[in-house]
């Protein structure tokens, strides 16, 4: 600073020396120049501290789910349902006039979209919108409950795109589930590289009372403001920060009032670093997201239901769980179904018994014709039994319970390694390509339930027909699994004609005959909420924290 304010004097004076006027008065080079003040209102803002604010905001596909992803589509995309503080899909009035069933042959729902309900670019929602969503959803692979898309027949249009008329090829009592989290087709329909690109880096345009401001990546922020474009109620906050830090950086923040609120995937750690915080209010809050391991039957290894048994009983499940909790809020969700998650009030324990037993591996191998060699590996025709594990790069708690199989698998003798692509790679490419071509005998995957159990149900373990609209079937499920002999089970919960309890209590024993799917546990993150804020909570159940933050105020602004 004496240096600067050296310069700054020889350069006035140099000026005064070519006039008459003196020269102005010096600013010691110690002093601050005046912080200029402002009278205007305090902006009314909450910090929420997060892991992480990475890409990839597309909450239709497996490859990218995660806490931010639903917590900012929950925010910026619109739905024609919610769900309801009871788990109950409730129509949303924001966007919607009406949505009802109006013909029964054929089952044909009818939508009316608000007319005053458009995108922040100010082009309509409309049916287009729901066009562009039916159409990806049945023919992508990777994307989250497709089952009922897939009985669509045909979407037609009235009044400018603003009355909707979905038929159906069968009877869909689950018809409320669909067209949640609406994409601007006007924006992404031409787009190059389609779906593969659709919210990798951010939101081409977002319906609902907050806009986006700013997302950056690299400095792991994510700045919403009130929208002014938005036609409802305004949000009673001007701004909301989604800002990624460290777990003690979070709780430094909340002591210091810097964050108002974090949610966090959280271990035994973090848990007592949060306790410490004076004031703070815990919760855990359940993701619609149950991490489990699929044994694939599109893989010629593990195409026989003997040898994924044998693998199965390899695995120490206690020890999975507990690598990929760490004693966190996602131990307390222990998934022993199949279908339905721990968190949803009609869940009910199904497995037949402990997994683990290793006499068990050594039985089923033998009788699957490999033998043991003198190192313990196991192999037949002098090639080794080898096992390829896949989880998505970057996804936890995946990856850390996919490196854990690995390591179990190795230690019964059997030859495993790890890859861990992309999402577009795992998904588009790996599960989707032909037995002899897919290196994936094991994946580490969510099941994600969007609403519909029943459509969960035949996502998962359903078999793929031709759309009734005469196009192309689509993509097999994530694990390559097909039965006929449970397919119209299947098929008569997912149209109304058997009710789910009663079928999944006969289907269930018979999936975990099959061993395709091991289940883990649900998992959760963990909401810290301080006394400064109001309305900060889990929000309804499995819609994500900021479902809710329409209604959030800042008490101390």
């Amino acid at each position: 600073m004496r240096r600067l304010g050296g310069v700054l004097a020889a350069a006035v004076f140099g000026l005064a020396a070519c006039t008459n006027a003196p020269p102005p008065p010096l600013v010691p080079a110690s002093e601050a120049p005046p912080i200029p003040t402002t009278t205007g209102p305090k902006i009314k803002e909450i910090v929420l501290g997060v892991d992480d604010v990475k890409g990839g905001y597309n909450p239709h596909v497996l490859g990218g789910q995660s806490a931010i992803t639903t917590a900012l589509s929950s925010l910026l995309l619109p739905s024609t349902f919610r769900t309801a503080e009871d788990g109950t899909p409730r129509l949303d009035r924001t966007l919607m006039l009406s949505a009802q069933v109006t013909k029964a042959e054929p089952f044909t729902v009818t939508y009316e979209i608000r007319k005053d309900a458009s995108w922040s670019d100010s082009a309509p929602i409309a049916a287009e919108d729901f066009v562009y969503l039916w159409q990806r959803m049945r023919s992508e692979p990777g994307v989250v409950d497709p089952a009922g898309y897939r009985l669509i027949s045909n979407i037609q249009s009235r009044e400018g795109g603003k009355i909707v008329e979905v038929v159906f090829s069968k009877p869909y009592p689950g018809w409320r589930s669909l067209f949640g989290n609406l994409l601007p087709a006007h924006l992404l329909k031409d787009a190059p590289g389609n779906w593969s690109n659709v919210l990798a880096t951010g939101f081409p345009a977002t319906a609902g009372p907050f806009a986006v401001r700013s997302l950056d990546e690299p400095r792991g922020e994510v700045v919403l403001e009130r929208s002014d474009r938005y036609w409802d109620t305004p949000t009673t906050l001007d701004r909301l920060t989604l800002r990624r830090a460290s777990h003690g950086a979070m709780a430094d923040s909340l002591k210091d009032g810097d964050n108002q609120a974090a949610l966090l995937r959280a271990d035994a750690i973090a848990v007592n670093l949060l306790a410490g915080v004076p004031k703070v209010v815990t919760t855990p809050v359940p993701r619609n997201e149950v991490v489990q391991v699929l044994f694939r039957p599109g893989s010629p290894q593990l195409a026989t239901p003997g040898v994924r048994k044998a693998l199965l009983a390899a695995l120490d499940r206690d020890a999975l769980i507990a690598s990929g909790t760490n004693n966190g809020p996602s131990a307390q969700l222990r998934a022993d179904s199949l279908v339905i998650p721990p968190s949803k009030p009609e869940y009910r324990a199904t497995i037949p018994g402990p997994t683990f037993d290793r006499a068990k591996t050594e039985q089923l191998l033998t009788e699957a014709g490999y033998t043991r060699s003198p190192a313990g590996t196991w192999g037949k025709a002098g090639k080794p039994l080898q096992i390829q594990v896949a989880a998505r790069e970057g996804a936890e708690p995946y990856v850390t319970v996919a490196t854990q199989v690995v390591r179990q698998l190795k230690s019964a003798g059997i030859d495993a390694k790890l890859i861990t692509p992309n999402a577009e790679e795992l998904h588009s490419r790996l599960l989707v390509a032909n037995p002899t071509d897919t290196p994936v005998d094991i994946a580490v995957l969510p099941r994600v339930d969007a609403g519909d159990s029943a459509s969960a149900l035949a996502s998962t373990f359903g078999c793929v027909t031709a759309p009734p609209d005469g196009g192309t079937p689509g993509p097999v499920n994530s694990a390559g699994f097909c039965d006929q002999v449970i397919q119209p089970s299947i098929d008569s919960v997912l149209t109304g004609k058997t009710l789910l309890a009663d079928a999944l209590a006969a289907l269930e024993p018979q999936l975990w005959d099959q061993a395709v799917a091991l289940p883990l546990f649900q998992v959760a993150d963990l909401l810290a909420v301080m006394p400064t804020v109001s309305g900060v909570d889990a929000g309804a159940p499995l819609a994500g924290v900021l479902s809710g933050a329409p209604e959030w105020r800042r008490l101390d602004s």
